[in-house]
């Protein structure tokens, strides 16, 4: 079977920024990616938020995230899906290519495949995302200084991104298919107090039209069925955004939505399997932030991936060892520990020091949580015996 120690599922900047930082920790990293590389950002027509960055389309900005990767020599390898199993403690990514499946077992694993903006599926949406389409306010708010634009859309995200979109365009149309806003009620308030804000109820899109850029909404009214047309120069959709989640869906715990929930350090509900970028449940999805994910992701897997190298290695391969189990933040446990250490230099005795507060994940794979401060003595990766230590006048008998 094909082996990597850090296999990155997903190329955009969380993907990438994860393989920059995974190469540069000397780890053998593979990135798997079903669409082009850049991700989400293939779609932006202009970037102007990112820093460093003060101009670019989505496709040069992902051009560079590429370039980038490509130089500290990441593998990088298309496929058309994935999906992640484990096998004992194995993790292993299935990925999909031409019918054909590829087993790959990774040390660790960092699920960066972002997410996808819900579309309303109308005449002449496709064709103008990226000229006037745009799912981002934060993104391309600030391309209509002093324009029309409408907002599509009723929940909070809709509501709120419509305030935002004030600060530059004359006016904003929310144009929403009931006859009052989902979104909270102070949400609600604040926008209908703001002057640049016009509500559509009651009514659909049924197209978009214009010659190459946004020039107009071809609107109806469900309730009376009247078409009407609404001259703007873009529109913003918010009816929904979905995690592109498929290859560890139900593998790790996820809020409502499929949203996957991490840690500060990107770790998921399963050991070595982490997460970066706009799948995962966050307050802000931006390029920026994606990246920044990445960069933790990779660096989390590093430290993981080398600390199990080491326990592996140290604990699990012998066919006997002697250890010491204690946690660093009990402070009698770590005088113990000390004293363990001391007494087993003076025996010529070689006994690794395990802090079991710090490596948690093996020290509970070993059943040895609950009785630290403990020395085990370990036979081929299975635990044979533990003594728990109450005082430093039971070392020399455990020791021996």
């Amino acid at each position: 079977m094909e082996k990597h120690e850090l296999v990155i599922i997903g190329a955009g900047p969380a993907g990438m920024s994860a393989a920059i930082y995974g190469r540069r920790a000397g780890l053998d990293v593979l990135v798997l990616e079903r669409k082009a590389t850049g991700g989400q950002i293939n779609i932006t027509d202009e970037i102007e938020n990112y820093p460093g960055v003060a101009h670019a389309t989505g496709p040069e900005v992902g051009d560079l995230l590429k370039n980038h990767a490509l130089k500290f020599n990441t593998e990088f390898r298309m496929i058309d899906d994935s999906k992640v199993e484990l096998r004992g403690d194995k993790k292993i990514v299935i990925a999909r290519k031409n019918g054909q499946n590829t087993e790959i077992e990774a040390e660790a694993i960092i699920v960066a495949t972002g997410a996808h903006f819900r579309r309303l599926g109308c005449e002449g949406e496709a064709e103008h995302i990226g000229q006037g389409v745009s799912f981002c306010a934060v993104c391309d708010g600030a391309f209509f200084e002093d324009l029309e634009v409408a907002v599509v859309g009723g929940g909070n995200t809709a509501v709120e991104e419509g305030g935002y979109l004030t600060k530059f365009a004359s006016k904003v149309y929310i144009i929403h298919r009931r006859d009052e806003f989902r979104a909270d009620r102070a949400a609600i308030a604040q926008a209908l107090a703001n002057p640049k804000i016009e509500p559509v109820y009651n009514t659909v899109v049924e197209k978009i039209e214009g010659d190459g850029m946004v020039e107009n909404l071809v609107l109806k009214n469900v309730r009376t069925g009247e078409i009407s047309n609404l001259p703007v120069s873009g529109v913003f959709m918010f009816v929904g955004q979905e995690p592109d989640d498929d290859c560890v869906r139900g593998l790790v715990k996820a809020e409502k939505g499929g949203w996957i929930i991490t840690n500060d350090h990107m770790e998921t509900s399963v050991e070595g399997i982490f997460a970066a970028g706009d799948v995962r449940s966050k307050y802000l999805r931006q390029v920026i932030t994606a990246a920044a994910d990445g960069a933790v992701a990779a660096m989390a897997a590093s430290s993981y991936i080398n600390e199990q190298l080491h326990l592996r290695s140290t604990l699990l391969e012998p066919d006997e060892v002697k250890a010491f189990f204690y946690s660093s933040i009990d402070q009698a446990q770590v005088a113990l520990s000390n004293a363990v250490e001391k007494a087993a230099k003076a025996k010529g005795v070689k006994v690794p020091m395990i802090d079991g507060y710090r490596n948690a994940r093996m020290t509970e794979k070993l059943a040895l949580t609950d009785k630290m401060p403990a020395m085990a003595t370990i036979k081929k990766g299975v635990v044979d015996k533990v003594v728990t230590l109450k005082s430093e006048s039971e070392i020399e008998s455990a020791l021996a």
